[in-house]
């Protein structure tokens, strides 16, 4: 009985092949490689290009490799992008997931593990924010994945397979061991903010917006370590497994940092100074999202191992400084 893990030639996905890998599951990753990156499926691991809304690909790999679970990564993630571009995202967010799910159902599924995502909640009343929090997107991104995970829960109570929905906060840093990390458009804050430092990106960093209400004027966000996301998403397979009821859990650490405070950080890392340029707010960026972790600590056991801003940043360093050598070396 495999495991199949949409999306696993991304940034998340590549992590939770390493977790499943070494939890000893049968495992297939399936990606159309749109943004993921072939190499980082580890070697040993079933591989299949195709698109996550083809649906006769998706039953011929029920079938074939007899797939239960589903760990479900594919889609689109970023909310400037999504302001810009909202039909991509309702299309690749919402309508895939749809026939993903019809396919999977009609297959026999048993579990579906889904990626979601702290923007579901817009610009919460109380930080930390709990999963009873109402669901007010304020992008498309986020409004594209509260629709999808409607859409799971109506599809489960109907069609009786359990599932398990995953809200992350904001999910940084890279495996410890340098095996796979954050790809891709260089849009995230401590994405950016290690290609500065490692020197394979030459501009300054820009923050967006310095008048929030906060300490320091500058947006708050949980940072979630990538490896502890993984890990839950392996708590979360186990539970089902083990007969527990579907639920919806936020995954973060309970706590934030500013822009200002990552930037401190990383130069405390890296020992350089952190060019950087005050601009004006995004659109759909609200001024705080910091998780109520509780429900996830008690229901699934988590308990995160790299829970360090100072370790994330190394992690992510480490890994830009892997890609800019890869990249030399492409380049020679």
């Amino acid at each position: 009985m495999s495991v199949l893990v949409t999306g696993a030639a991304g940034y998340i996905g590549a992590h939770m092949l390493l977790a499943l890998q070494a939890a000893g599951e049968e495992i297939l990753a399936l990606d159309d490689l749109s943004v993921g990156e072939r190499w980082l499926v580890p070697d040993g691991i079933p591989f299949i290009k195709a698109d996550v809304g083809d649906q006769k690909t998706i039953t011929r790999i029920f079938d074939e490799y007899g797939v239960r679970d589903v760990i479900h990564f594919a889609g689109s993630t970023l909310v400037p992008e999504s302001m810009a571009h909202p039909l991509v995202y309702y299309r690749n967010n919402t309508l895939k997931t749809l026939a993903l799910l019809e396919a999977c159902v009609g297959c026999g599924l048993e579990r579906f593990i889904f990626s979601s995502t702290a923007a579901v909640y817009g610009r919460p009343d109380r930080v930390p924010i709990s999963e009873s929090a109402p669901i007010l997107s304020i992008s498309p991104y986020g409004a594209s994945m509260a629709m999808s995970e409607r859409i799971l829960t109506d599809a489960a109570l109907a069609q009786g397979f359990s599932y398990m929905t995953l809200r992350y906060f904001n999910v940084a840093g890279a495996d410890p061991e340098v095996r796979a990390g954050e790809i891709g458009k260089p849009a995230h804050l401590i994405k950016v903010a290690a290609q500065i430092a490692v020197g394979s990106r030459k501009e300054k960093l820009f923050v967006y917006g310095s008048d929030y209400a906060t300490p320091d004027g500058t947006a708050i966000r949980d940072y979630v370590h990538v490896s502890d996301l993984a890990d839950a998403h392996l708590s979360a397979l186990k539970w089902l497994r083990d007969g527990g009821a579907s639920a919806t859990l936020n995954c973060g650490y309970g706590r934030g940092y500013s822009v200002r405070e990552v930037i401190d950080a990383v130069e405390r890392v890296s020992g350089a100074a952190l060019p950087y340029e005050i601009a004006p707010r995004r659109a759909g960026d609200p001024p705080q999202l910091i998780a109520d972790n509780a429900a996830i600590r008690a229901v699934l056991d988590w308990r995160p191992r790299y829970d360090d801003i100072d370790f994330i940043l190394r992690s992510a360093i480490d890994w830009e400084h892997k890609l800019a050598v890869k990249a030399e070396g492409a380049g020679g």
